[in-house]
């Protein structure tokens, strides 16, 4: 019995789908793959822009898909994030670079969709606004981006949801935050420290991204307090870092 071929839409550019379309493509699918902004590499893509909302409650606000800030580098060596049969290799002044910023990562990205012929199956800056079934089959909604009043239809026989889930924040609960009357953002619209500069900054939270954000804060910042999960951290300052202190976790409701 021959193999069925199928028609599968793609929803999302980043690794997820880039992955996913290129194995779909190694059986011979008929692949469609959409994809919201003009360009490949999805959370790897930084945009300097941020939200209108900084701490992303407001229902209307301008949302913006990346979580990158401009410091960001892997927190994870190249052998562990590279494909199995695509290697990630960069070279920097000679010697091997275990643990590269996001755009030499968006670069392997790009290479790797150039190199398997991606790039033709991938409708750019159009959004997906309704997925539904009838009569056996997927249909899929989508528009232009800047154009709501024409909308296509597509019918496949599969979809495939890659679209990342990284664009919400998720706020702490602690008691008299709601009150304070100072700055607060979420990690996600943060980009780079100059607008800290001489200034005291709470981290909430002690994992990559929030050491990173206070390290990279701390070069203009005149304090930087970092708050732990793990409550039997004692407030000490670090030993690396003239300006940085960790504290235990703050009280949450």
């Amino acid at each position: 019995m021959g193999r069925q071929l199928l028609k599968v839409a793609v929803i999302g550019a980043g690794v997820s789908g880039l992955l996913t379309a290129r194995e779909l493509q190694k059986e011979g699918q008929q692949i469609v793959v959409y994809e919201k902004s003009n360009q490949i590499g999805g959370l790897w893509v930084y945009d300097p822009e941020v939200e209108t909302d900084p701490l992303g409650l407001d229902p209307n606000r301008r949302i913006v898909h990346s979580s990158i800030y401009d410091s960001l580098r892997t927190n994870l060596p190249t052998q562990l994030m590279e494909f199995t049969d695509y290697s990630f290799t960069i070279e920097k002044n000679g010697k091997y670079l275990c643990f590269p910023d996001y755009k030499e990562v968006l670069k392997f990205l790009n290479d790797f969709a150039r190199d398997f012929g991606l790039d033709d199956l991938i409708q750019f800056n159009t959004e997906v606004v309704s997925v539904k079934q009838k009569n056996g089959m997927w249909v899929v909604e989508s528009k232009t981006n800047g154009d709501d009043q024409f909308k296509k239809e597509e019918h496949f026989d599969m979809v495939v949801v890659c679209n990342g889930h990284n664009t919400q924040p998720k706020l702490v609960n602690a008691p008299g935050i709601k009150k304070w009357p100072g700055k607060q953002i979420h990690s996600h619209n943060y980009r780079v420290p100059e607008p800290y500069k001489d200034q005291v900054v709470v981290v909430i939270g002690h994992g990559p991204s929030g050491f990173d954000i206070a390290f990279d804060i701390a070069k203009v910042a005149k304090e930087v307090h970092v708050s732990s999960r793990c409550p039997q951290v004692e407030v000490r300052k670090l030993e690396t870092y003239k300006n940085v202190w960790q504290h235990p976790k703050v009280p949450t409701r």
